[in-house]
């Protein structure tokens, strides 16, 4: 019998629940929900509490809230992050919970995984100084430092297929319908 494997993710509730929306596909559909309200000059405070999901109404167990501004260099007050490191929090959060989830699904402990990013991009778009440039990022790189009980082949092999179920990294990487409307 090999190791006994804990990276804190109940791999048995997650196969199970994969095999059960197999059977029931509509309970799959999930709305995640995002409330943003503006505080003063470029500071916002955006809370998460409900989403529906399994076909019902669903709630964390307590409301989360992010502050959001720009730096002082923008003539800001650097009350938070500013919304486009929200962006690279997301995709660091979405690839590190699926290596720890893939490495104790293939058995493998892990000691310790720490993703960094760095995301590219030039400002004269967002500012309107070159309406050729980009307002988004030109580049994301992640670079991934994992310690296991693995080799780096089966390393690599975790941090591609975390790669390849990332919610987050397909939003990045594909394009989404985004409808924005005032009421």
């Amino acid at each position: 019998m090999g190791q006994v494997v804990n990276n804190g993710v109940n791999v048995d509730a997650l196969l199970a629940a994969r095999e059960a929306l197999k059977n029931t596909p509509a309970a799959g559909e999930f709305t995640w929900r995002a409330s943003c309200k503006w505080l003063n000059g470029t500071h916002a405070r955006s809370t998460i509490q409900g989403f529906r999901g399994l076909g019902e109404e669903q709630s964390h167990k307590s409301e989360f809230s992010f502050d959001t501004d720009h730096p002082q260099v923008f003539a800001s007050e650097d009350n938070g992050a500013t919304p486009v490191e929200v962006v690279l929090v997301g995709l660091a959060s979405c690839l590190t919970a699926g290596v720890a989830a893939v490495a104790q699904n293939r058995g493998i402990q892990l000691r310790s995984v720490e993703a960094r990013l760095e995301g590219k991009m030039n400002i004269a778009g967002i500012l309107g100084a070159d309406g050729d440039v980009r307002n988004g990022y030109d580049s994301i790189k992640v670079t991934f430092h994992v310690d296991a009980d693995a080799s780096k082949k089966d390393i690599e092999a975790l941090v591609a297929q975390s790669q390849k179920r990332s919610a987050v990294f397909d939003i990045i990487t594909n394009p989404t319908n985004v409808t924005v409307e005032v009421v």
